[in-house]
């Protein structure tokens, strides 16, 4: 990878048209606080001689200064870079990893907060923007993004989505420790079905796959499978003391549902109560649940929750805040079924009860 150091000297103090430092040269040593571009956004640092490391979002250049958009993931806004123009730039350009640093000072622009004033900037690694596969002034759409796995983090929509997903995870792991959950860790390798909640996956050693034809004993003695649920590990830590516990899992799980969703990973949080005498129980505890999430959701990520409502799922966003809002209604599996007969969509195949649920319902 190419590595090159491009030196920008600060614009002098001779006009206040621009938001320029005296002129000096700084090294990457002089900054001692690396910062994440959310922090810097919070104007918390103001003032502050900071370093930044992320991607250019767009370059752009006046006869007077230099402006870098500038992002790490952090956050769906860009922090503004404000740089000489003289110096040489390059090796600047979208998707180009850069390190900044510079004083952080509040903007003169009513649409942004702070601008970062670059003393110093690194080109950690150049882009070549034709071979990029995202351009800076297209919107692709997702199944486009899913061809690079290794780049749609750099997007708006994957970066949006990992920030919900990971806010989803913390506020789920917070409710049930707020609510005393022993968070139990169930293995991923098991010999038993759990109630042949899916098909199975077996795990056998490569060695073996290339000796088909051989007939050895299992690897752990007895046939080794990827747990489809953690739920008896469960059943049996609830039974002891009587512990509230829930675990946390990254599952393979099969269902011959004949869909394209089939075959899937998921991630699942079971949870076992004990001396329960009733379902409703549970079923507040869900509700609390998904009401708590959904709050922190809507409350951490507005940014990226109004950019999926606006491009990715319009309507979406109304529906959880209203979710939030009113108690959940419980209906029975029998009236479930009923609501399905009575739909004017006509389905591939016929609610019944006792029959498996396919997505289409």
């Amino acid at each position: 990878m190419l590595r090159a150091r491009v030196m920008l000297l600060c614009l002098s103090n001779k006009s206040t048209a621009f938001r320029e430092p005296a002129l000096r040269f700084c090294s990457t040593e002089t900054f001692k606080e690396k910062v994440s571009v959310l922090k810097a956004l919070t104007a918390q640092l103001v003032g502050k001689d900071i370093k930044i490391q992320g991607w250019v979002r767009s370059v752009r250049s006046q006869k007077a200064v230099l402006f870098l958009h500038v992002n790490d993931g952090s956050s769906l806004q860009n922090l503004q870079v404000v740089a000489d123009p003289n110096a040489p730039f390059r090796e600047l350009m979208f998707g180009s990893a850069v390190e900044v640093c510079g004083k952080l000072v509040k903007s003169p622009h009513e649409k942004q907060g702070v601008e970062l004033q670059a003393a110093d900037i690194k080109v950690v690694g150049t882009c070549d923007p034709v071979a990029f596969p995202f351009k800076i002034k297209e919107r692709h759409d997702l199944e486009y993004i899913r061809q690079f796995p290794h780049l749609r983090c750099r997007t708006n929509s994957f970066s949006s989505l990992l920030r919900i997903r990971s806010e989803a995870t913390s506020a789920i792991q917070l409710f049930f420790k707020d609510n005393g959950f022993v968070h139990i860790h169930t293995p991923i390798i098991t010999s038993n079905d759990c109630e042949g909640a899916g098909e199975l996956f077996m795990i056998e050693p490569a060695s073996k796959a290339k000796c088909a034809s051989e007939e050895n004993a299992p690897f752990f003695n007895v046939p080794a499978f990827l747990t489809v649920s953690g739920q008896l590990h469960l059943e049996v830590m609830a039974g002891y003391k009587s512990l509230t516990v829930l675990t946390f899992s990254s599952l393979l799980f099969g269902v011959n549902y004949r869909t394209r969703q089939s075959f899937f990973q998921f991630n699942f949080y079971p949870e076992n109560l004990s001396f329960v005498d009733t379902v409703f129980i549970n079923f507040q505890v869900i509700e609390n649940l998904f009401q708590t999430a959904t709050a922190s959701i809507l409350s951490n990520c507005p940014e990226d929750v109004e950019r999926f409502h606006k491009f990715v799922a319009p309507g979406h966003k109304d529906r959880l805040e209203q979710m939030i809002k009113n108690p959940f209604k419980i209906i029975s599996y029998t009236e479930a079924i009923d609501i399905l007969k009575r739909q004017s969509k006509a389905f591939a195949f016929k609610p019944e009860v006792g029959i498996k649920k396919f997505t289409q319902y």
